[in-house]
């Protein structure tokens, strides 16, 4: 069921990008000729009008070929990537595709005819369309439910601030510093905001509403990076109270925004914090581990499923917008070269960067399986 769930889950990723590259080319008046749901060896085709549509062998990417690139837009969801195999003559900067034997026609519906604004549009079509998407499941999420924790305290440590000025466990925060508050992470949030200033923490108890003056104590905690972080803190800790906060239509597209950027921003900093080593290369994972955690939040329920699916939509988006030879990025950085200077960059730096792109790919690739060997089995066997 996990293979079925993971599977599941890449095929509609899969799909959503290369969609997104095909349908903007489309409406660029590019020729598509192929668009394939995996990659590999042919399983099923069938041709529709100008385009042969394919299920192919291996469902770990997809790709569309377009008319006059040389090659493909080439999606590989394990590990983010993509592959293009553009040609351009040295000297002239002309794309090698027999241009001179082209119609005017063709060339119209060629890819490598298309002004750089047109090709970075396509291109950058796949990864937009995955955050699109991750953005309207936040939105449809929000319109269901979303689980809060509440702001009833269940334990109250001896000793601190908040026990020593006589808060109890089982009273519940309805404002600080006159601000109302709601969900547990709010209280959360504004005590580390007030830097060690006193907290006017208003309580319920019961029937009865009390205030109190409290002094946060400096702590230093660790971050989700594992990073330790100096803070402040007053000694009380969420009784797990959880409640289900539904919104409406423009309530939800609000905090869906929110949402889909928070991951955004969450993963450009996972990748910046595993560049500087914060974050341990043994986290990274593939397909192996893809298929677990899709297996465990379909038991969860259909919210975290697609909340899962959300993450992992942005993550594919995020990934492929860097500027690495054979991501889309990559493909982008030479388009917003030519847009500069005026000139396609030339073959041979395209070769090295696509050469050394590839390498990083698979490197990456088998890092991911190594890691899901070692994390699946081993931890299994152990």
């Amino acid at each position: 069921m996990m293979v079925i769930y993971a599977i599941f889950v890449l095929g509609i990723l899969i799909f959503v990008h290369e969609f997104g590259h095909f349908i903007v080319a489309k409406f660029f008046n590019v020729k598509v000729e192929k668009f394939s749901l995996g990659f590999g060896p042919k399983l099923f085709g069938k041709q529709i009008g100008e385009t042969e549509y394919l299920l192919s062998a291996f469902p770990l990417g997809g790709y569309v070929k377009m008319f006059g690139e040389g090659g493909v837009i080439e999606g590989k969801a394990a590990a983010a990537g993509e592959d293009t195999e553009k040609s351009y003559d040295e000297e002239s900067g002309e794309p090698l595709d027999d241009c001179q034997e082209l119609t005017e026609e063709e060339k119209a519906r060629s890819f490598a005819h298309k002004p750089p604004l047109t090709r970075i549009a396509i291109v950058m079509a796949g990864p937009l369309f995955n955050l699109v998407f991750a953005w309207l499941i936040f939105i449809v999420l929000c319109m269901m439910g979303v689980p809060t924790v509440t702001t009833r305290i269940g334990e109250v440590l001896t000793d601190k601030p908040a026990a020593k000025a006589g808060v109890l466990k089982g009273d519940l925060v309805t404002a600080i510093n006159g601000k109302n508050v709601s969900r547990w992470e709010e209280v959360s949030r504004m005590i580390a905001a007030g830097k060690g200033q006193t907290v006017n923490l208003s309580v319920k108890r019961g029937s009865q509403e009390m205030q109190f003056a409290i002094i946060p104590e400096p702590r230093i905690s660790k971050n989700l990076f594992g990073e330790s972080i100096q803070g402040h803190a007053i000694g009380i800790a969420a009784a797990g109270e959880v409640v289900t906060e539904h919104y409406g239509p423009l309530q939800a597209v609000v905090k869906g925004t929110t949402q889909t950027w928070k991951v955004i921003d969450l993963t450009f900093m996972s990748l910046v914090k595993l560049i500087q080593r914060v974050v341990p290369l043994d986290s990274v994972g593939g397909p192996i581990m893809i298929a677990k955690m899709a297996g465990e939040t379909a038991q969860m329920g259909g919210s975290s499923f697609l909340a899962f699916m959300a993450l992992l939509s942005v993550n594919l988006g995020v990934l492929n917008l860097l500027p690495v030879p054979v991501l889309d990025g990559g493909h982008l950085f030479f388009f917003f070269c030519e847009l500069i200077f005026r000139r396609p960059v030339s073959q041979k730096v395209r070769e090295y960067a696509q050469q050394i792109g590839l390498f990083l790919l698979l490197s990456l690739m088998v890092l991911a399986f190594y890691n899901d060997i070692v994390r699946y089995f081993f931890s299994r066997a152990g």
